[in-house]
């Protein structure tokens, strides 16, 4: 994982009433190049840091849960500040993992994507840096995740069970 020392990490809304603290580093980060992402976001692509849900603190503010369509047909539950309507983070499969937008981040450049996924779709002016793990589609989840990573989601599961 391309994180440093830093161990949390404190991000916000454009209009600054929803600050929030992720109080540890994520799991994982991903740079998705889907279409939905692309259309969601009004960009190239996203990046989001996954990391469980009580690891992310609101500081101030409120935000406001909005349930979107998705590619899988589950849907999402992007998070927004109710005032400046900025998405801060989503939850896709399970409200346990949030993906904060690593662009809401006060210092994005501390989570640089750990891996580019949905590549198939990704814009051909965008090149992909050939250092980082990049997949067409997604991956098997055991085979990309550092064993800490895999340790949190396995007491994560555990813990729903």
């Amino acid at each position: 994982m391309n994180t440093t020392e830093t161990t949390s990490h404190d991000g916000g809304c454009t209009c600054r009433q929803v600050r929030y603290r992720m109080t540890s580093n994520p799991l994982i980060v991903h740079c998705c190049h889907c279409r939905w992402c692309q259309r969601e976001t009004g960009s190239a692509f996203v990046i989001n840091a996954m990391i469980e849900a009580d690891r992310v603190a609101v500081l101030t503010g409120e935000v406001e849960i909005i349930d979107t369509p998705s590619h899988s047909g589950n849907g999402q539950r992007i998070s927004r500040c109710s005032k400046c309507h900025v998405a801060v983070w989503s939850n896709y499969s399970s409200d346990a993992i949030h993906c904060v937008r690593v662009g809401t981040l006060d210092e994005p450049d501390r989570l640089p994507p750990d891996i580019h996924i949905f590549t198939a779709s990704k814009q051909h002016w965008v090149v992909l840096p050939p250092d980082i793990p990049a997949v067409e589609e997604y991956y098997e989840t055991s085979d990309m995740w550092p064993a800490d990573s895999l340790a949190r989601r396995a007491a994560l599961i555990a813990m729903q069970s």
